[in-house]
């Protein structure tokens, strides 16, 4: 099960029971508000953050203006959605950057929330960015720290900065004068983390904080840990005055109910979300697109981010001139399932797309069906892969064993091809265009 996966579902469910009512009275919207107020804290949101949540939609969809709509279901879920966006801060929330280069960043978090590895997340983003980041080793405590943190900068292909287990203060200092003098625009420091916050780490952070000044304090919190990760929030803000958050593991098997508390108790905005293992797995936390995917309403705008930031351009071109010379062949199509897979779960990215939220699971999704096609089609013989007409049966028997598939497995193969090929080239003729009454253009 996805982020949201549950809560969007218990919505979706309260709200289709209000759209089928012609007129809705106050007594019908106030007995959904009871069911969206439950639905909220088994997601994990704050209480009071629920309760107030709750209050303000409710004000707005009691009014005589929705409740004599001709469409009031669907107005309420209008406020509700708007009402998710303000809860999350309303607009993404960019990187401040400093006048006086370098930008300072300080990552702080627990233990455990993915602090370390998000240095290396955040510097790989900023990399593709144009930036020229240094990551500093300044988590001087906990073993092998430094070395996860050099081998995160190598991985983002970014420099790396460390001065051993002396003294963090001192080392984050001498990290910018080498930024400094090596033309680094950004640096991040990853400080030092603990099982729990006690004073003796609080007063190494208001250390760093006062002698470096940073130009952003984001802290790292977990989505897995729920409202403990809220808890932490609040008292770091409380301490060190954060700049803005960053949530891991939005990915995994998590009710999502920190995202929708900590901007509200804290104040400050998420402003990046972990999304997966890989070090490009970072994407800017947008409140109003994460609200979209929360109803179901899907999310393109991500999904077109996804596409740009994976897809090759000249690869796609030579796929499509190939299928204008209609020599559409296993190879491209072995491009395209490299493409998709770049873009990340798959599962997500159809959550993505308007109107498929909610009626396709996780686990409809096949993907390994997909990673099954790409080891059958590289399998093949170059010819074969050319000239897939040419695959006979005995052909398909030594293709399965040299996959570890089925002859079924290189069957389904064959015909999804086909299937793609014809309606590839109904696209290319414009045939598809003139079904949907030429509304769209390729």
């Amino acid at each position: 099960m996805g982020l949201f996966e549950s809560l969007g579902e218990r919505l979706n469910h309260i709200f289709s029971k209000l759209t089928k009512h012609g007129k809705l009275t106050e007594l019908e919207i106030k007995q959904a508000m009871r069911e969206v107020r439950i639905a909220l804290l088994e997601a994990d949101v704050n209480f009071m953050v629920a309760k107030d949540f709750i209050n303000k939609v409710s004000e707005k969809a009691v009014g005589e203006e929705i409740l004599n709509s001709l469409t009031p279901g669907q107005q309420v879920i209008k406020i509700v959605r708007d009402e998710l966006v303000s809860l999350m801060g309303e607009t993404n929330a960019k990187l401040e950057v400093s006048s006086n280069p370098p930008t300072v960043i300080m990552m702080c978090g627990l233990q455990g929330a993915g602090k370390t590895t998000m240095c290396g997340k955040l510097a790989f983003m900023l990399k593709k960015q144009g930036k020229k980041p240094l990551l500093a080793a300044c988590d001087i405590y906990r073993p092998a720290a430094i070395e996860q943190l050099r081998i995160g900068a190598k991985n983002a292909g970014v420099d790396f900065f460390e001065k051993g287990t002396s003294n963090a203060v001192k080392t984050a200092k001498e990290a910018i004068a080498q930024a400094k003098k090596m033309g680094n625009d950004t640096v991040i420091i990853d400080t030092a983390g603990r099982l729990q916050i006690n004073e003796e780490l609080m007063k190494e952070l208001e250390n760093i904080k006062k002698e470096v000044a940073p130009t952003e304090i984001l802290l790292t919190i977990d989505a897995m840990t729920g409202q403990e990760s809220v808890n932490v929030a609040k008292e770091f803000n409380e301490r060190l005055e954060i700049t803005g958050v960053i949530v891991t593991k939005l990915d995994g098997d998590t009710r999502g109910g920190v995202a929708l508390s900590v901007k509200a108790v804290t104040g400050k905005p998420i402003k990046f979300c972990g999304v997966g293992e890989k070090i490009g797995d970072i994407e800017p936390f947008h409140p109003d697109r994460m609200a979209s995917r929360i109803l179901g309403m899907g999310d393109v705008l991500t999904l077109i981010d996804k596409a740009q930031a994976a897809v090759d351009e000249a690869e796609l071109k030579k796929v499509e001139e190939n299928l204008r010379k209609n020599t559409f062949t296993l190879d491209d199509f072995l491009i395209q399932f490299e493409q998709i897979g770049k873009m990340g779960n798959l599962a997500d990215l159809v959550g993505m797309i308007p109107g498929l939220g909610g009626k396709i699971k996780a686990t409809d999704i096949d993907e390994t069906k997909m990673k099954k096609y790409k080891a059958i089609i590289q399998s093949m013989t170059k010819k074969e892969r050319l000239n897939p007409d040419s695959i006979k049966a005995s052909n398909r028997k030594r293709i399965a064993a040299g996959s570890a598939t089925t002859i079924q497995d290189v069957n389904g193969l064959m015909k999804q091809f086909e299937q793609t090929k014809q309606m590839m080239k109904n696209m290319n003729n414009g045939k598809l265009q003139k079904m949907l009454g030429g509304r769209f253009k390729f």
